[in-house]
């Protein structure tokens, strides 16, 4: 059955109103650039409207518009981790060697977040600041629930090992979504 075009376009409306901000914040927490996080949250939208006899008919909207956000996130720091390959190439003399990173460097939660694969980042993140159950999180990825709780835990094993011991504040930090901005 067809849904009349102004119905549609309410419904997306409302979805878009509710959702948008979540979906950046999202965005921004695995990318940690905010300008390119707004990109992908529009280009995710974007999709979603695109696609939106399928996202209406998606057990979860909001899961479907997550997998979509993920996706572009992850496209994205591939693309700039290709760039600066090339980049690095280019500027490198023969003879030099490139610089390893510098682990005394990482001091905030987004340093420490940008380390880990972008599986185990997504799922810490949708865990641990958007608060989604395991299941949300398996549905938002396109995992199994097992693999968010493999994830998830490896996540933050490696997170305590970039970070180091700390008082507390870091761990508050990802929980409530904060990663250090300024």
């Amino acid at each position: 059955m067809d849904v009349p075009a102004n119905l549609d376009q309410d419904a997306f409306r409302a979805f878009f109103e509710r959702h948008h901000a979540e979906l950046a914040r999202f965005a921004w927490l695995l990318i940690g650039d905010s300008a390119a996080a707004e990109d992908i949250a529009a280009d995710a939208m974007l999709a979603v409207w695109q696609q939106w006899d399928q996202a209406r008919r998606a057990r979860s909207q909001i899961a479907y518009a997550r997998g979509i956000v993920a996706n572009l996130a992850k496209s994205r720091i591939r693309a700039a981790v290709r760039e600066r390959r090339r980049n690095t190439l280019f500027w490198q003399r023969p003879g030099d060697a490139a610089d390893g990173p510098d682990a005394a460097a990482v001091v905030d939660v987004r340093e420490a977040l940008a380390r880990l694969p972008m599986r185990r980042r997504a799922c810490v993140i949708l865990r641990h600041s958007l608060e989604l159950s395991e299941r949300e999180t398996a549905e938002a990825l396109g995992v199994s629930v097992g693999t968010v709780k493999s994830q998830t835990s490896k996540g933050l094993a490696d997170l305590r090992r970039i970070l180091g011991p700390q008082d507390g504040s870091a761990w508050t930090s990802i929980q409530k979504g904060h990663s250090g901005e300024r």
